[in-house]
């Protein structure tokens, strides 16, 4: 059988869902579910490989399936009707619940003592590269309970926690991350020769580690997850090509163009989790993370179905791991509550950047996913700065326009230092507390707008 086929697993609800596996060739292989009684059956091709797609009802169970091909059956039994996401990335989605290398998860003893939960299912893919796809890989479906998911992905964790909580559905969750691996090697090949000359391919690492290899781990750890069916993916991954955000946007717009291409299942949802502002290495008041943050904020823009988690309130001064990652698995619900589950009255973007207007020695910036107006909580707004056509910066005021009637969407920033201002932006260093919110409470992204 492929290798998401197991005991306890979550299959997605209302869809035609591919299984797939080996038989002897030309044999007739043949599906029972316990759900409808019905079976599916197909046969073989020369090489044994066979593929069936199944219906499945409105989320529910547990389930039975049954597979049999000539005197062999294979019977799997807890099987629940849900939702199924992918949640990939780097050593920010991998990190654990119980924290790790002396670094914590805030709120998480309280997430994993109530984890006992038969309707959240785990499946982890253990660390492999390749230079070819493969598909198979190492890993099983796992009930949720204190014991397994203390060392699950607290971000994938919160995030179907979050969805199960809200939706009262089933919800099963693959997690295939990699610490400090780069966007490239989570890029299909296919992908990468179409959009980069061989020469631009290339990882900031110099150590030849496997898991920086362009399309390694896609080979290895994404492509035998296919055709599995899914509703959508969750990502955090950057801090690895910060350095390189000049060809970022390209890069993640065509990943995930090609994700989307391989599983042949549409526009698949891909939300994903902007980097946190950090210090790490002392760089706190340079700017390579404020360009990848930019670069991944135009993917959101640009590529449809996309969405992204804004953590410029929580980043930490000297890890690249801020210990919010509970917090960050909900602000990524909150994009597939509204967007794919149809859940009004909720807000799920922070504000985001969207024109300016300059009125003498004042710079008018106005904001989208703002409606309801923009906060600092009654404190100063820190992180603006306004220059003129010097293209010199310097630190600005900013104050929210108020009055009866007015757009309170709307920021005014001006500088004493700048009569004539021409550009302004907003976060843009390695490391700083941004506290800029919609009046919903999420945080707005890092912005400029010049092109300098």
């Amino acid at each position: 059988m492929g290798p998401l086929f197991s005991d306890d697993m979550i299959l997605q609800r209302e869809s035609q869902v591919p299984i797939w596996g080996l038989a002897s060739p030309n044999e007739k292989v043949t599906i029972l579910s316990s759900w409808n009684n019905r079976t599916a059956s197909t046969k073989a091709d020369n090489q044994g490989n066979w593929i069936v797609k199944i219906e499945t009802p409105l989320a529910g169970g547990p389930y039975e399936i049954n597979i049999s091909s000539g005197d062999s059956v294979l019977n799997y039994s807890n099987v629940l009707i849900g939702e199924v996401w992918i949640a990939s990335g780097q050593s920010n989605m991998q990190m654990a619940l119980y924290g790790g290398g002396k670094e914590p998860v805030f709120g998480s003893i309280d997430m994993i003592a109530q984890a006992n939960n038969s309707n959240i299912r785990l499946f982890t893919v253990r660390h492999r590269s390749s230079e070819t796809p493969k598909k198979d890989l190492n890993g099983k479906w796992l009930v949720s309970s204190p014991s397994n998911v203390s060392g699950f992905s607290a971000v994938a964790y919160s995030f179907a926690n979050y969805l199960n909580k809200v939706l009262d559905i089933p919800i099963g969750i693959i997690h295939s991350s990699w610490g400090g691996s780069p966007a490239e090697a989570w890029t299909d090949q296919k992908t990468l020769n179409n959009i980069f000359e061989k020469s631009e391919i290339r990882n900031r690492h110099k150590d030849k580690a496997i898991h920086h290899n362009p399309s390694g781990l896609f080979n290895a750890m994404i492509n035998p997850l296919i055709p599995f069916k899914i509703r959508g993916a969750i990502w955090y991954q950057g801090e690895s090509n910060v350095g390189r955000a000049n060809n970022y946007t390209k890069l993640m717009n065509n990943m995930i163009d090609g994700w989307r291409s391989q599983w042949n299942q549409g526009s698949f949802p891909f939300y994903f989790v902007q980097i946190a502002p950090n210090g790490a290495g002392g760089n706190t008041n340079k700017t390579s993370q404020a360009f990848l943050r930019e670069a991944q904020l135009m993917t959101m823009l640009q590529t449809e179905n996309t969405g992204m988690v804004v953590t410029l309130d929580i980043g930490s001064e000297y890890t690249v791991h801020p210990p919010e990652k509970i917090l960050v698995g909900k602000r990524l619900a909150y994009w597939a509550l509204v967007k794919d589950y149809k859940l009004g009255g909720i807000s799920f973007s922070g504000p985001v950047y969207k024109s300016l207007d300059i009125k003498g020695h004042k710079v008018i910036v106005n904001f989208d996913y703002a409606q309801n107006g923009i906060t600092s909580y009654n404190k100063p707004i820190v992180g603006f700065e306004i220059a003129g056509s010097n293209k010199v910066f310097y630190k600005a005021n900013a104050k929210v326009i108020r009055g009866y009637g007015l757009n309170r969407s709307k920021l005014e920033v001006s500088s004493d230092s700048v009569k004539n201002p021409e550009a302004v932006r907003y976060g843009w260093k390695n490391y700083l507390i941004g506290n800029l919110y919609n009046s919903q409470g999420l945080p707005a992204s890092s912005f400029r707008s010049d092109n300098w």
